[in-house]
């Protein structure tokens, strides 16, 4: 590994360009339509452009080909649940939520259920959510910035990038953060899918055979040469067979034969040494052979960590704060649909690449499984597979793309979440909202240095779970179901919030020990969103008499075509008074 500039001149130019975009386009903002709704003027394309912007973040652009390179056909759900996640927010969210006229949830959860207490729930929620949403775009930054600079800190490069998103959106406004974000996510798919292409005629001239054997073979990736590798973070490897290593920090010259179904830790910072035809030992959660890495898994608890993984992605992006900021900037509810539309045809078209890139990484980057680094493996094939100055321009145009996602994804959520703390929990100042987004910025930067890292995709994949916990039961029944009363949306909101919390939190103490925590702990959506959902129904049922008075004219205005006139647009207040 060697410095490149290239890339750093990448992530110079596009941190430039977002600057000149957002100063460019953030003169024109002045009211409190322009600062959180765009004047609800975007059309859909533009709109589609800057929400899949904002949603394409470190998991998608780094995570999913890391995962596919450790967990192979398994890994193909993240970006299924992904992009089918838009289909459920379509059908059941995005015409009803835009006719409500709100700025944002706890405004939503207000003007239908009334309670004060609810919405101030919400907002927690909220803050909490953005919270673990943040810390891995910021972890995915670190990772970046170690993989193109070696030697240097990874935390420098959280620390700097939320400053200069923190900075940033001080100034933008919804206006001109559409055109930023919309213009991001053209740099990412332009940043994945060129290389993409390029790297798959490179293995397709060289015959369709990687540097570690072909992908249908029985055997694991083997090291075709002698290999060194330094370990990056603490992880525990299994053999397929035994297999000898040198570990270059003990005294001893003697190699140490690993045996199958013996997990060996290894801490940060570890040198092993594999000689040439060595199999390559896998992180103890990857697949240890091709065959297996190609099939779906047979495992029982990996198959219901699967269907939670799922329920968490399915039901968890119509409860995404930052996306759903995003539909009230439509002009009505028929173009909120016809933008969730086309949102689901370009993720669909993004989420080929870093599945393609994963496959090409387990090919010729099968060190990786040792390092426990997965989430490099794009940035680390393209070295692998064109020695020297062209490999170097690929990592250049990847690290740009990737810098972008980390920028369009962390500034929405510092946006919404930063906003929402200060209208509902602060004095709706301007001033307010700059506390708020120097707070949310360094809690964020802080959890992100201090917290052992962890996969990118599982890390989001516990916010999914999270919103589908708390936001999806309330906005589903919400909007479809008159019953609904706000004890009973509170209580289901803590239940599955409280809940996924908890696991959490369990997590990090696993993590923090080096031990393998269960599925459950991993990925609790299977237990907490029916929780939830239960629970604020039957609580809903037993509380009858607190069903609002006006909910059935909600329900009208929520439901009756735009062209009827019902549709209006709350006057909510906003962090947008000069002081």
């Amino acid at each position: 590994m060697q410095l490149n500039p290239w890339a750093l001149a990448g992530i110079a130019l596009v941190a430039a360009a977002t600057l000149y975009l957002g100063y460019r386009t953030s003169q024109s903002a002045r009211s409190t339509d322009d600062f959180l709704v765009a004047r609800r003027m975007v059309r859909s394309r533009r709109n589609a452009s800057a929400i899949s912007g904002e949603y394409i973040c470190a998991a998608s652009f780094l995570g999913v080909s890391g995962l596919v390179l450790k967990d192979g056909a398994d890994a193909l759900w993240f970006p299924v649940g992904f992009t089918a996640g838009f289909l459920a927010l379509m059908i059941f969210v995005a015409a009803p939520l835009r006719r409500s006229g709100a700025y944002a949830i706890p405004d939503f959860l207000e003007a239908r259920l009334g309670s004060t207490v609810v919405r101030s729930t919400s907002t927690c929620f909220v803050a909490v959510l953005g919270l673990i949403y943040l810390v891995p775009q910021l972890q995915g930054v670190a990772l970046t910035l170690e993989s193109i600079v070696p030697g240097i800190e990874g935390w420098w490069g959280s620390v700097v990038v939320v400053t200069f998103i923190a900075a940033d959106v001080m100034r933008r406004r919804m206006r001109s953060a559409t055109l930023v974000q919309a213009f991001q996510h053209w740099i990412k798919l332009f940043a994945l899918a060129i290389p993409t292409f390029l790297l798959c005629a490179v293995f397709l001239g060289s015959g369709g055979q990687g540097s570690a054997g072909g992908l249908g073979a029985e055997a694991p990736p083997e090291f075709t040469e002698e290999t060194t590798v330094t370990v990056g973070t603490d992880v525990v490897l299994r053999v397929d067979e035994p297999t000898a290593v040198h570990e270059l920090d003990k005294e001893s010259l003697e190699p140490t034969v690993w045996l199958p179904g013996v997990d060996y830790p290894v801490r940060e910072g570890q040198r092993l040494l594999f000689p040439a035809g060595s199999l390559v030992p896998m992180v103890n959660d990857a697949e240890l052979d091709n065959a297996g890495w190609l099939r779906p898994t047979e495992d029982t608890d990996e198959l219901w960590w699967t269907y939670s993984l799922m329920t968490a992605m399915f039901l968890g992006t119509m409860g995404l704060p930052h996306v759903l900021a995003r539909f009230y900037t439509n002009p009505d509810g028929r173009a909120a649909r016809r933008t969730t539309v086309q949102v689901l045809l370009l993720l669909g078209v993004f989420y080929l690449f870093p599945v393609l890139l994963g496959a090409l990484s387990r090919l010729y980057v099968p060190e990786l499984l040792v390092t426990g680094d997965t989430d490099a493996a794009v940035l680390e094939v393209p070295t692998a597979m064109l020695p020297g100055v062209a490999g170097q321009m690929v990592v250049a145009v990847l690290a740009a793309g990737a810098f972008a996602a980390f920028v369009s994804a962390s500034s929405g959520l510092l946006v919404s979440v930063a906003g929402t703390i200060a209208t509902d929990l602060l004095w709706n100042k301007t001033r307010d909202f700059r506390i708020a987004v120097f707070g949310v910025a360094g809690l964020a930067a802080t959890a992100a240095v201090v917290l052992p890292y962890d996969d990118l995709g599982h890390t989001v994949g516990l916010a999914f779970a999270l919103a589908a916990s708390t936001f999806c039961p309330v906005l589903l029944l919400g909007i479809w179901w008159r019953k609904l009363t706000w004890v009973g949306a509170l209580l289901g909101m803590l239940v599955g919030g409280l809940g996924v919390l908890t696991a959490v939190g369990c997590y990090v103490v696993y993590r923090v020990n080096g031990e393998t925590a269960p599925w459950f702990v991993l990925q609790p959506a299977l237990f907490t969103v029916p929780a939830a959902l239960f629970t604020t129904m039957i609580v809903s049922l037993a509380t009858a008499r607190r069903v609002p008075e006006d909910a059935g004219v909600v329900m009208l205005q929520l439901h009756a075509p735009d062209r009827l006139g019902f549709m209006r647009d709350r006057r909510g207040g906003g962090p947008v008074a000069k002081r």
